[in-house]
């Protein structure tokens, strides 16, 4: 179907993934705010496009104590926003080998986790009353995790267990706002992006891929983002964006899996639970 979101708020729109999916939808006359730290990148996009297709919002999506309100005055702002991609996020390698000689950065991992995971989470719980209240019109939560969410790679364990946690949320979350006993949620799809490995500043701003020469792996990012654009708009709805490389393996990986959940959610509603 066409993408029906005419306002979309992106996170991590300075750089990658996020910058080639926002500038897609602008030339798909989508008006994008365009989240991020680096103003100058959200400016310069501004200048390239113009204040009537983007707006720049430069903000930490780590400050999840400040987010509240940030997120209250967006909605003001754009009452017609009703998507929200939340693709911002970062990877380091991680070694646990030996913590007594090389202990693992701490305060480093926390801020992965919360990147990755507790701010799309939060952001989600702040948009939501506003994306209900768009009903009957549609509305969607698209979460960018990784194939690693499902095969994890140990040279990031954290990045893939961060991201895990998010594919872990995207079907939880779905199952409530659109369950048989879901009311007034409905109208709201929730959608995972699982990107592969694709060449961008996720590995270029790590220097231990750097000095090994590994900064450049993955697939072009603009054959990614078109493959992953033609899925979002296409005639099927989707809820989880795999690109065709992937798609059949990280599908074997996760079948038993995914039947256990439909099994336990199943059970669980023959008893009365609820979601």
């Amino acid at each position: 179907m066409p993408f029906p979101y005419k306002t979309v708020l992106v996170t991590g729109a300075t750089s990658g993934i996020g910058l080639a999916l926002a500038e897609r939808m602008i030339a798909d006359d989508i008006f994008v705010i365009a989240v991020g730290r680096r103003k100058d990148r959200l400016d310069a996009l501004v200048a390239k496009h113009g204040t009537d297709k983007v707006a720049a919002e430069p903000y930490d999506v780590s400050d999840l104590d400040n987010m509240g309100e940030w997120a209250k005055r967006i909605t003001s702002t754009h009452p017609t926003l009703s998507c929200i991609l939340l693709n911002a996020g970062f990877q380091r390698t991680f070694t646990f080998t030996s913590p007594s000689t090389n202990p693992p950065n701490l305060p480093l991992l926390s801020a992965e986790l919360t990147t990755n995971y507790l701010s799309p989470v939060h952001m989600t719980t702040h948009f939501l009353p506003h994306l209900i209240s768009l009903a009957p019109h549609p509305a969607a939560v698209i979460l960018v995790s990784s194939g690693l969410a499902i095969i994890p790679f140990p040279r990031c364990p954290n990045y893939s267990a961060s991201k895990a946690a998010l594919h872990s949320f995207a079907w939880s979350l779905r199952e409530q706002l659109n369950g048989p006993e879901a009311e007034g949620t409905k109208h709201i799809r929730v959608v995972e992006i699982l990107p592969p490995a694709v060449r961008t500043e996720l590995h270029s701003q790590q220097e231990d891929l750097v000095e090994a020469g590994q900064d450049k792996m993955g697939m072009d990012l603009g054959v990614y983002v078109e493959e992953t654009w033609g899925d979002l708009v296409g005639e099927e709805e989707i809820d989880e964006v795999v690109y065709s490389g992937q798609r059949e393996r990280l599908k074997a990986a996760e079948k038993g899996r995914r039947e256990a959940f439909v099994g336990l959610v199943g059970a669980m509603r023959g008893m009365g639970a609820k979601f």
